[in-house]
């Protein structure tokens, strides 16, 4: 809190690249919500990469750690004025930011009413602000989760208020190895997104402890620290930013392997869509999925954007949402 409430006021105060680290090219919709944004909560936000899933609008959305608001407000223009964006935030300074500018955002977006709303409490604690059971169709988080010291509790949190469907659609940092007592207790590389980082390996056991589908790998860079002296703390351990999507597939899921074909029409991905590193689905083409990639393209918001059917050659080699 001291960290992203005092000691950073700006984004040119971070002291290593870890949070500048960006995803994937951004598309024209999103790049011309960015230009409606209010300056300063674009200059008081420190997040890594752009957390924008696709097929958003009417949706429920919250963002976990959503600091001065910048995705929250790019996220309100894609859901329109009948969808919602909830951000929570543990920096009372940073969620002050984020409420300051919502006149000016629902104004400048021609909404009557606003579709944003912004809490001060914690991501492992969700209840504590009154977030209910199966009230959100996505949850987002950027570069925030390695900040808890709970990553489990804040996998479980979200599965609890994710409909039955639902997305997590998260980019965050992940470590090579677990990282030695030194790491973890140095204040500058826990601030930078750094210290608290997860394993990588133990994003896949925590997500199937809780009830997730096996993660979906969408993106990852490798992070340069650009700091001697941090370098030196760290060692040999490397760290990436990586952005995984989890489902929570409900009960009497697709037992197999599958076909499906994307019917096209999302905005923005009208032609093709990229939904992780393993798949790309392009408008009219068969394409082969295993059971669980079959399983998550029936139960989540994409079902009516996809024909899918039983069979599949290989689909079942594929391991779609291994990293």
């Amino acid at each position: 809190q001291d960290y992203y409430g005092k000691e950073l006021q700006k984004s040119e105060d971070l002291k290593t690249n870890a949070c500048i680290t960006s995803a994937r090219p951004l598309s024209k919709l999103v790049r011309d919500a960015l230009e409606h944004i209010h300056e300063e909560v674009v200059a008081r936000y420190y997040g890594c990469g752009l957390v924008v899933p696709e097929c958003l609008y009417s949706c429920r959305v919250l963002d976990l750690g959503s600091g001065s608001g910048r995705d929250c407000y790019l996220l309100s223009q894609l859901v329109g004025g009948q969808g919602h964006v909830t951000g929570i935030d543990m920096t009372e300074s940073q969620v002050e930011v984020a409420k300051k500018h919502i006149a000016y955002h629902m104004d400048k977006f021609g909404y009557q009413k606003p579709n944003v709303e912004f809490f001060h409490g914690y991501m492992e604690k969700l209840g504590d602000v009154g977030l209910a059971d199966e009230s959100y169709d996505i949850v987002i988080s950027n570069c925030v989760i390695n900040l808890a010291p709970d990553k489990r509790a804040v996998l479980r949190e979200a599965f609890r208020v994710l409909k039955p469907g639902g997305e997590m659609y998260f980019s965050d940092i992940y470590a090579s190895q677990r990282l030695s007592e030194t790491i973890r207790q140095h204040r500058v590389l826990w601030g930078e997104c750094l210290a608290g980082a997860l394993y990588w390996r133990d994003l896949y056991s925590i997500a199937e402890e809780v009830g997730f589908s096996p993660p979906c790998l969408v993106t990852a860079s490798p992070i340069t620290i650009g700091n001697k002296e941090l370098e030196g703390i760290v060692g040999d351990c490397r760290f990436v930013s990586a952005t995984f999507r989890l489902f929570k597939v409900p009960g009497g899921r697709w037992t197999g392997p599958g076909q499906v074909i994307y019917n096209g029409g999302i905005v923005g991905h009208e032609r093709e869509l990229v939904f992780d590193a393993n798949f790309t689905f392009k408008e009219g083409e068969v394409v082969d999925v295993d059971a669980e990639m079959a399983a998550i393209l029936q139960s989540s918001r994409f079902a009516e954007k996809f024909l899918i059917r039983a069979g599949g050659t290989n689909a079942a080699a594929l391991q779609g949402c291994c990293c």
